[in-house]
Order: C-alpha cells, then structure tokens, then sequence
C-alpha cells in the first residue's frame, strides 16, 4: 500500500483513506434510502424526479455508484430535504 492510501491526521494517527470513504458512502447511501422508503417513494419515482433511469437509483442505493455534491443535492430536493455537511471529531 503506497502513502497515498494513508492520511495522518493532527494527533498524528494514521488512517486509511478508503476505509473513511467507504464508511461515509455507506452512510449517506442508507440514509437516502431509507428516507425514500419511509415516504413510501418508489426508486422508480425518484429517478423521475430527478430525471434519471431508475436502474441509476438503483446503482446508487446498492453502492455501486459513487455520487457527486450535485446528484445528492438533487436526490435530497427530490424527496423534499436539503444536504447539510459537517465535520465531526
């Protein structure tokens, strides 16, 4: 694994970047998605909405999709919601 794989943060620990993407993609992933599902929105509607294929819904909720700010701006407008980021310690 090269250094790239790796940031150090300012108390000097080591972390692995892909371990950090992929738990935060996980976590917006579930989050869309089970706010879709608790509206009772179909993947189908979604991608309407949004003026995408349902199959790219799809694509997104299974993880298979690595969304853009944008995509996500649209999805959470789409389902009457805005993106709000933060940082956490």
């Amino acid at each position: 694994m090269s250094r790239m794989d790796h940031i150090v943060n300012f108390q000097g620990q080591e972390i692995l970047i892909e371990v950090q993407q992929n738990e935060a993609r996980q976590e917006v992933i579930d989050l869309f998605r089970n706010y879709r599902k608790e509206i009772g929105m179909t993947q189908v509607e979604l991608g309407r909405r949004i003026g995408i294929p349902q199959s790219n819904v799809t694509r997104f909720e299974s993880g298979n999709y690595n969304p853009t700010l944008e995509f996500l701006v649209k999805t959470a407008a789409a389902m009457g919601k805005r993106v709000k980021i933060s940082l956490e310690d």
